[in-house]
């Protein structure tokens, strides 16, 4: 697969993220708005999180990393792959419809395991409320599940924009719901938030992830593949042997996320307790956390996405040397947007909340900044590490990469408890994000020096003079932009909001021109390339 068919693979699943991600962003700004980022969104986002863990935990991951290869293997079957689809779609629908039986009647334990602070005395009603949201929202479980299986299903047939397209009918759908519940009731607290309110805005988060399922079903029908009720385990059993290993990885990396929304909620109550009124828990990390993802989720997880099924044909094919270019493209490839995000993020981060956030105090958006900013030092690592984890998975080798995972996990949670032990509970969260930055650098040489079994020599040479030179750009065409910022004091001044998003807009289309101007003059090839791919494409168009 040459760059240009990458990039016109990953383009159209670009648009699609970008479009989602938008639409998320707003979602996620409309939840700080209605919610704040104190307790009370807390309470919320714990129950929120919690059906994407346990799916994850239990499922979701196994189902993610197994079923492209074991499907485009499946379509050469005698029945073109009908048989392994519908059954795997059966059998894994009935083990989730279990789940959510399970977790709804076990909420309160599970609130307790999450969130344990939320039981100390005083926090009754935080507890009352956040069991109320897990019951409501456990329910996703499911349909994330039907939505994963009929997406890859999809996926494995070339179809590849659905994927990236239904989240889009989820956001809107949620956004709907925080809309009128913020049209009717200004901003919600702990003291006044109805049963009523919970409900709506519980089953209404709900009711957007089943939209996303179902959107998916008329698209799985006309790929071809015809799914129907199907019992029985006969020919899942490598499929269930492949998932066993990768069942470990997502239970170390979930139970890895699961101390954190340990520590952050801790950290929150900690502060309440001590009278800090700003928002320093869970919330913030996972608003500081989404925007971290942003480049992430529309580059790298667009081009990876196009790329897996490609890997996965080269490796039946033992075509090893060309895994190996093709995994080094990727990453240089995604390196072009995730290295100067992540040099912007890092120096812009309280600038860029505190234009975003509405509905909030400047003190609450600037603090999900410092969060952003010590996240974003591990932005180009975890992006990394995805790209040669979907390496592993091209092989079908599930058991190698838990190594990984776990000395990132163990960095992670050993930093995590000690920023908990001996930070002021204030910059606890600021920590979580330092946390997950440094256990992901570390954990890239591991993942690296893992793949040399598949696909022999890899090393970090092998991208990270072009990785130095995107750094030099980006820090070069950013400084200046950064110091402008630092000299007037606009990370902290009480400027108006309109003011703020001006300044903002000068930062940004300033920094990411100059880079862009001093990358070309570089001469990173990646970057050339992708300004002829753009031109050719409008060139195209224009010819039509």
């Amino acid at each position: 697969m040459k760059n240009n068919e990458l990039f016109r693979a990953s383009g159209i699943m670009a648009i699609g993220t970008i479009l989602s991600r938008i639409t998320g962003f707003v979602r996620a700004l409309l939840a700080v708005a209605v919610l704040g980022t104190a307790l009370l969104a807390d309470t919320f986002n714990v129950a929120n999180t919690m059906p994407n863990i346990l799916y994850n935990l239990l499922v979701g991951g196994a189902l993610t990393a197994i079923f492209v290869p074991q499907l485009v293997r499946s379509f050469e079957d005698h029945d073109g792959g009908h048989g392994f689809a519908s059954r795997l779609v059966t059998t894994i629908s009935l083990i989730l419809l279990v789940l959510v039986a399970v977790g709804v009647i076990f909420a309160p334990a599970l609130v307790r395991l999450y969130a344990p602070e939320f039981s100390t005395p005083g926090f009754e009603t935080e507890q009352e409320i956040a069991v109320a949201f897990t019951r409501y929202c456990l329910p996703q479980i499911f349909f994330l599940g039907l939505f994963t299986m009929l997406g890859q299903v999809a996926n494995a047939r070339g179809s590849f924009a659905p994927l990236m397209w239904a989240p889009i009918a989820n956001n809107l759908v949620v956004i709907v719901v925080f809309a009128a519940v913020l049209i009717t009731e200004r901003s919600l607290a702990l003291g006044t938030i109805t049963d009523l309110q919970v409900q709506i805005l519980g089953w209404g988060t709900t009711l957007g992830v089943v939209v996303q399922a179902l959107i998916l079903i008329p698209v799985v029908k006309r790929s071809g593949i015809h799914i129907r009720p199907m019992f029985g385990l006969g020919g899942l059993g490598k499929s269930f042997g492949l998932a066993g290993w990768t069942l470990i990885y997502v239970l170390i990396s979930q139970l890895g996320y699961l101390v954190t929304v340990n520590v952050a909620t801790s950290a929150a109550v900690r502060s309440a307790q001590a009278g800090i009124t700003t928002g320093v828990g869970f919330t913030p990390f996972t608003s500081a956390y989404y925007i971290m993802l942003l480049p992430y989720s529309i580059v790298t997880i667009s081009i990876v996405t196009a790329l897996l099924p490609h890997l996965s044909r080269l490796a039946i094919a033992k075509d090893i040397e060309e895994v190996r270019k093709q995994l080094i493209r990727a990453i240089r490839m995604v390196a072009v947007v995730t290295v100067p995000s992540a040099v912007a993020l890092l120096l812009f981060g309280p600038l860029m909340t505190q234009s975003l956030y509405l509905g909030i105090s400047l003190e609450d958006a600037r603090y999900i900044g410092f969060v952003l900013s010590a996240l974003s030092i591990g932005l180009v690592a975890f992006s990394i590490n995805l790209i040669l984890i979907r390496g592993f998975n091209a092989f079908e080798d599930t058991k190698t990469q838990v190594l990984s995972i776990l000395i990132i996990n163990i960095i992670s949670v050993a930093l995590s408890y000690v920023f908990l032990e001996t930070l002021d509970s204030y910059w606890v969260t600021v920590g979580l994000g330092l946390a997950f930055s440094v256990s992901y650098i570390v954990g890239l040489f591991i993942t690296i020096s893992l793949l040399k079994k598949h696909i022999g020599r890899l090393q970090v040479g092998d991208f990270a003079a072009q990785h130095g030179l995107l750094l030099i750009a980006s820090f070069v065409g950013m400084l200046p932009f950064f110091a402008i910022a630092f000299y007037f004091d606009w990370a902290y001044d009480d400027a108006s909001l309109a003011l703020r998003a001006i300044r903002l807009l000068f930062i940004l289309a300033g920094s990411g021109i100059a880079y862009l101007f001093i990358a070309r003059a570089l001469k990173v090839s990646e970057v050339s390339g992708l300004r002829g791919f753009v031109a050719a494409t409008l060139r195209r168009r224009r010819d039509k």
